[in-house]
């Protein structure tokens, strides 16, 4: 059964390097688009359950790596909103390295905003996206970010942070994240600094919403 445009669902996704800026351009938009049935999906809810591991070998997972993630769920939940139906969305525990046993009932919206670093990589996600935006963010700058939110939000130390970014983080960008720029319909240098950039990301947006 086709969607009628009146109940067409907008996908947008959102992709770059950890601490580029990503979820602060989601949340813009977001902002932006309050006169819509508007909702956020990030990417990081779909790393794989582990609750089977011992938390000694959920530490030592690669969580910059496509496999650390359930593509295959993703996929499927955007597929449902894609075509107006509810989802739950998993919740991620970063804590304890795995999902909550909770989850948060999702219904479709007129747009749905997704982010990830990963989520450009997997091809039938891409499909499912109607605009593509990759933000472009130095490595020095990613890092500090990163840093901070880790140590704020996440109650990591600052030689684990350390220790993750040069070990998987910076290398797992440029073996993965970063090819995959070639991808996007819009591409944002400098994160949520570029508030130009941002603005007429924006209003393109507004003008391919259907009325």
């Amino acid at each position: 059964m086709q969607t009628s445009k009146k109940n067409k669902v907008t996908i947008i996704g959102i992709s770059g390097g950890s601490g580029s800026g990503k979820t602060s351009i989601a949340q813009d938009i977001y902002e932006h688009l309050k006169d819509q049935s508007v909702a956020i999906i990030p990417q990081d809810a779909f790393y794989n359950d582990q609750k089977d591991m011992t938390m000694a070998e959920r530490k030592s997972v690669n969580y910059d790596h496509p496999d650390a993630f359930d593509m295959d769920s993703l996929y499927e939940d955007l597929l449902k909103l894609k075509q107006n139906q509810a989802i739950d969305l998993p919740i991620y525990d970063y804590e304890n390295y795995t999902r909550s046993a909770k989850t948060l009932p999702m219904q479709a919206a007129r747009v749905i905003i997704v982010e990830g670093v990963l989520l450009f990589v997997d091809e039938r996600i891409r499909n499912l996206l109607d605009i593509k935006i990759f933000v472009d963010t130095d490595d020095d700058i990613r890092f500090i970010r990163r840093l901070k939110r880790d140590m704020i939000e996440r109650g990591r130390s600052t030689e684990s942070v350390i220790n993750q970014y040069l070990k998987t983080v910076k290398p797992m960008y440029h073996q993965f994240v970063e090819p995959t720029k070639r991808y996007a319909d819009v591409i944002i240098p400098e994160g949520k600094s570029n508030r130009i950039g941002i603005d007429l990301l924006i209003n393109q947006i507004k003008s391919v919403l259907p009325n």
